[in-house]
């Protein structure tokens, strides 16, 4: 479960979150929704310990993520690119990864299979597509079969076969009882697969339920979102 508790954070005079709060929870997809630049990934990077809130807590099952010894054991996160250098192979990189929290090089293999990207494992990661890159990323993500899935625009760069299949993995893995949370710009994307949706605007929550609360009277994700960003009211 994943609990982000009145998040603030400035940059120099600039308060770019405004006390952020939601959860998202096991066996649910909860879709993280808002334009570019509305705080999506600033609110990720402190979920995953890469930034200080200024107050406000994000824990991960009850815990801060840098609490956590093997963390990929319990947190898969996909933020930009794959991680990878550009010269090391797919194989390389993973083995690398596994072997820095404990994971058994037996699982490189199986996350590559996952991800559709057993056939090109020895090519370097520099000549990797931008949709290849996100699956080296996400391969990276699940090496220590995680509980907790954590991605920012993960359909970014892929084909339509890649989306479909993304769109069923993601669904996949929270039939399993994974607590999965998904950033996106993508209105449509986010009404295909989730079941909880939070949308944030200007860095403020301005709604946060099912998917079928949030649109309401409104025909469409896209009307529910224009409105509840033009009324700028946080729920």
């Amino acid at each position: 479960m994943i609990t982000i508790d009145r998040v603030c954070k400035s940059r120099g005079r600039t308060r770019i979150l405004h006390d952020i709060s939601f959860e998202a929870h096991p066996g649910r997809v909860t879709g993280f929704l808002g334009p570019n630049g509305a705080g999506k990934t600033s609110t990720l990077r402190i979920l995953l310990g890469l930034d200080r809130p200024q107050s406000g807590s994000a824990l991960v099952d009850g815990r801060p993520y840098a609490a956590w010894d093997r963390p990929l054991t319990t947190v898969g996160a996909l933020l930009d690119g794959s991680g990878a250098h550009r010269a090391r192979s797919a194989r390389a990189h993973l083995k690398w990864v596994a072997t820095s929290n404990g994971i058994p090089r037996s699982r490189v293999g199986e996350v590559l299979d996952i991800v559709g990207l057993a056939g090109d494992a020895g090519k370097r990661a520099g000549r990797y597509s931008l949709g290849m890159s996100r699956r080296l990323g996400l391969a990276a993500a699940l090496l220590g079969d995680p509980r907790v899935l954590i991605l920012d625009e993960p359909v970014n760069g892929l084909d339509p076969a890649g989306i479909r299949w993304m769109r069923t993995f993601l669904r996949d893995s929270a039939d399993e009882g994974r607590t999965v949370l998904l950033s996106s710009h993508l209105m449509g994307e986010l009404a295909e697969i989730a079941d909880d949706l939070v949308i944030i605007d200007h860095g403020r929550v301005v709604a946060r339920g099912t998917l079928t609360e949030i649109t309401g009277t409104h025909p469409t994700l896209e009307d529910a979102f224009l409105a509840l960003t033009a009324a700028g009211q946080p729920w």
